[in-house]
């Protein structure tokens, strides 16, 4: 009996590992599918494509699903986030030009960063992000809010375009996932300032999305799907298996670039300015552990809350974070669940052991970077 044939969108990252794992080394396969990756230009063509049908299901900004559902911007559609493929990954440069302007800063000091770029002299700082609604955005939105007299104007540009929009002087700055903003170092044009964790630090980045009513024709093939794409991930993160995740990305059919510019991702072996040591960063991408994979509901109020919905627009985005199909999917093959399907984001500052079906679930910290909490409880 042949694999069912999935369709599943994806943009040339390195936070689509869990899905090209999940094909390459037959975790698809054991659950019966054909995994068929299908390579997009843009996430604009990837939301079009999943919205008209063209795909079964796509890697997705964290924001897409929840904009879609509750009808803002594009194609309106109602699409289930099935699981979370990649926590953080994501970071923040600048070029040349406003680096040798701002001085020496810590990296990953998003305090300094803000003031040395408020205090800038000149235009407005335009800065390039993948999409409009990508946390990229939303990240870059919320740090800059707490400045007062820096203007910023967002650039939607592809993250594959993204070294050479510095380079043209398109843009002055980027926020962008990996590895974009290695090869804008390695191309000698940027120089990386922070990561999106330093911003929030257990931020949601990539998820597995699909529409609603073909999750509803299809639960079979969605669980399936899930369940490879979850031991893909844990599969990912362990220390052992990231050599072999290089080698495997960096083919043509994949990233198809070279091994050195996708390894610091996965290793957290950040080399943030040209010709200098690489600086190691602690959960610089996640893809299982700390409930990485759990799409938690109040991520969803989060997101929702930062494109500006109302009440009922909150309602529908945490309602398309399917932690229901989730749990219903996942606890046949020993996936650990939270005791809750939402939590007070930014209250964790230290490890955290939380009650779970098996007794094993530590949530890794996922403060803000201004100290605030957001409480889905009240929203």
């Amino acid at each position: 009996m042949s694999n069912a044939v999935l369709n599943c969108g994806y943009v040339p990252l390195v936070d689509c590992a869990p899905l090209v794992i999940a094909k390459e080394l037959g975790f698809a396969a054991e659950e019966g599918l054909a995994l068929n990756l299908v390579r997009q230009p843009s996430w604009s063509a990837l939301r079009d494509m999943l919205a008209l049908g063209h795909l079964d299901a796509a890697q997705m900004l964290s924001p897409m699903p929840v904009a879609m559902s509750i009808g803002f911007g594009g194609l309106p559609a109602r699409v289930d986030t099935l699981m979370v493929l990649s926590v953080n990954g994501t970071v923040f440069g600048v070029s040349n030009e406003v680096a040798a302007d701002l001085g020496a800063i810590p990296f990953g000091d998003a305090d300094a960063i803000l003031a040395a770029l408020s205090a800038r002299k000149g235009a407005k700082l335009r800065v390039g992000v993948p999409f409009h609604y990508s946390m990229h955005r939303l990240l870059l939105s919320y740090w800059a809010s707490t400045a007062s007299g820096l203007q910023i104007e967002k650039i939607t540009v592809p993250p594959p375009r993204m070294a050479d929009a510095v380079a043209d002087g398109f843009v002055d700055a980027f926020w962008v996932g990996e590895p974009w903003g290695s090869v804008a170092v390695r191309q000698e044009v940027a120089q990386l300032m922070m990561m999106g964790r330093n911003v929030w630090q257990f931020a949601p980045e990539k998820v597995l999305a699909a529409r609603h009513d073909w999750v509803e024709t299809n639960g079979d093939a969605a669980a399936r799907l899930m369940r490879a794409v979850y031991k893909a991930s844990a599969w990912l993160d362990a220390q052992r298996n990231k050599p072999l995740a290089v080698e495997i990305l960096a083919r043509s059919e994949h990233l198809s670039m070279s091994p050195d510019l996708i390894d610091p991702a996965l290793s957290g072996d950040i080399i943030t300015r040209h010709n200098t040591a690489p600086t190691p960063v602690g959960r610089f991408l996640q893809f299982h552990k700390h409930a990485a994979t759990f799409p938690w509901r109040s991520q969803a109020a989060w997101i929702a809350s930062q494109l500006g919905a109302d009440a009922a627009g909150i309602e529908k985005a945490k309602a398309c974070f399917r932690a229901d199909l989730y749990r219903q999917n996942l606890a046949g093959i020993g996936a650990d669940m939270p005791g809750a399907s939402e939590k007070e984001e930014g209250a964790l500052h230290f490890e955290t052991a939380v009650a779970s079906s098996r007794g094993h679930m530590i949530l890794a910290p996922d403060a803000f970077f201004n100290g605030r909490t957001f409480d889905f409880s009240s929203k």
